[in-house]
């Protein structure tokens, strides 16, 4: 490998994108962005005031208002959408390139985003052709039926461990509903995020429908969740920040969809599948650089079986390729941003006290030349951790893992259950009875048995307590970028109480 590799015609500047054209801040202002394997700034990106997102609010609900989308039939709409998905898949290697040298995902990971987010624009190209809505009648009596009609301007906020794939989640189901959005991405990965306004022209869908502001959540993200003709506001992030939009929403009572932060656990029982078992936990931990909201970092493992696989885990933890994000040998690159890395590696240094560091603890030694700079931390793992250890209780949302015991199943679902958040869970077990009942008690959203982190994109994603509000996927999103309009008439005589008669 060179000393960095860096993508070919990379943006060194880059802009809103607002009713059909590439804009800078109405005030000019900027903010760095940096490539997280030097730390050094390669760009910057217009930062969204006030005044922008009022600009790009007001050609959404133009274009909502007098445009042609929300009113064009499904199978047009879904005809735009299977061109988007066309052209995302055709610089699929240029995204995956662009996504690597913006957050520091290794390559062979990044380039999996591009399929999956062409298949959410075909999967809801699908979904609103076939659906159709409930039709109620009460023969000779009444006759019910429903309207579906997109609610209007939705504001679509998006975290940066994997941008581009997750602006996807929000963008697909949101414009093939006849929506019109604004789109703030994180301000810590813009640069993939720039590629959607050229994708979404060329494929002809109409000006004002995707509008795109940069900027930080404190300005341009609080200014679009306090707009009053934004009426929805999804959001992906961390709990703290979901709490904020929350109390903010409330003050126009704006529909809400949150994936927030997750705590999530693994419980492996003795009679699971070990060698399967230590393969995903290994995988749900330290995939995506350990920056996954699923991320199962909390392990739980049988005592039977506890220091078979705390070693087991150890070792494979320690041989795990960290690097040069563009190596395709590597497995862990570098996280996001200098900020964030101070964040993990705080984490790391409260670790040592709270449990028995078994494998990592720091950065990785001989990193790439021109990265001895880089955000980089060895897979780090820690056992015997008790469960009101911080590092087994506050999302850390790095390459860092916490294992402890239990004995009994009660235990393990005590400790399972045992956070305040609940948006995955991933259970090993050959117990066919134990496996369902257990995934029947946890509190979780999603539950995984024997399985790593596969999705259907028709189930719904979402989570419980502090990891989430509403669920999104399949018919899910559907009901969240619509209003369900009731139509009711009468079929026979009209029977009413003759007030004042």
């Amino acid at each position: 490998m060179s000393k960095h590799f860096v993508p070919e015609n990379l943006p060194t500047h880059l802009q809103h994108y607002i009713g059909g054209k590439f804009v800078d801040s109405i005030g000019g202002e900027t903010f760095g962005v940096l490539d997280p394997v030097t730390n050094q700034d390669y760009a910057t990106a217009a930062a969204g005031q006030q005044a922008d997102i009022d600009a790009a609010v007001a050609a959404a609900t133009e274009a909502f208002n007098n445009g042609p989308w929300p009113k064009m039939k499904p199978r047009e709409r879904a005809n735009v959408l299977y061109k988007i998905a066309d052209a995302v898949v055709a610089q699929q290697d240029r995204l995956a390139e662009m996504e690597t040298f913006d957050t520091g995902l290794p390559i062979t990971q990044a380039k999996g985003q591009a399929q999956r987010a062409a298949e959410n624009f075909r999967f809801f190209a699908d979904l609103i052709v076939a659906q159709h809505d409930n039709a109620l009648k009460v023969p000779g009596s009444q006759l019910n039926y429903v309207n579906r009609k997109p609610i209007g301007v939705a504001g679509l906020i998006t975290p940066w461990n994997t941008p581009f794939m997750l602006e996807s989640w929000k963008l697909a189901p949101s414009i093939a509903s006849g929506c019109t959005v604004v789109l703030k991405p994180a301000e810590f990965t813009p640069l993939s995020a720039s590629l959607w306004a050229t994708i979404f022209e060329e494929a002809g869908l109409p000006a004002g429908v995707f509008n795109l502001v940069n900027g930080i959540g404190e300005e341009a993200g609080d200014a679009l969740v306090k707009h009053p003709k934004v009426p929805l506001i999804s959001f992906t992030g961390e709990s703290s920040t979901g709490q904020l939009i929350f109390r903010n929403c409330a003050e126009n009572l704006k529909g809400m969809s949150m994936e927030l932060g997750g705590k999530s656990p693994a419980i492996v029982f003795d009679d699971a599948d070990f060698d399967a078992a230590i393969d995903s936990t290994l995988f749900g931990v330290f995939s995506l650089n350990g920056e996954r909201c699923t991320a199962g970092s909390r392990i739980l493992v049988q005592r039977g079986i506890y220091e078979k696989f705390v070693e087991a885990y150890a070792a494979r933890a320690k041989n795990i390729k960290v690097g040069d994000p563009h190596d395709p040998t590597t497995q862990v690159g570098a996280l996001v941003h200098p900020e964030h890395y101070n964040k993990v590696m705080s984490y790391v240094e409260i670790g040592k006290s709270e449990g028995r560091l078994v494998a990592g603890g720091g950065r990785p030694e001989n990193l790439p030349e021109g990265q001895e700079n880089g955000s980089y931390v060895a897979p780090t793992v820690f056992a015997d951790v008790a469960p009101d250890a911080r590092i087994f209780q506050e999302e850390i949302f790095g390459p860092v893992v916490g294992i402890t015991p239990f004995d009994t199943e009660e235990e393990a679902l005590e400790l399972a259950n045992n956070t305040k958040y609940g948006l995955a869970a991933y259970l090993w077990t050959n117990d066919l009875k134990r496996a369902h009942n257990f995934a029947q008690d946890i509190e979780a959203g999603m539950v995984w048995l024997n399985s790593h982190n596969v999705r259907d994109l028709r189930s719904p994603f979402g989570g419980v307590k502090a990891s989430g509000l509403g669920h999104e996927g399949g018919y899910r999103s559907i009901d969240f970028y619509t209003d369900q309009q009731a139509v009711h008439i009468t079929l026979g005589d009209v029977h009413t109480p003759k007030f004042g008669a």
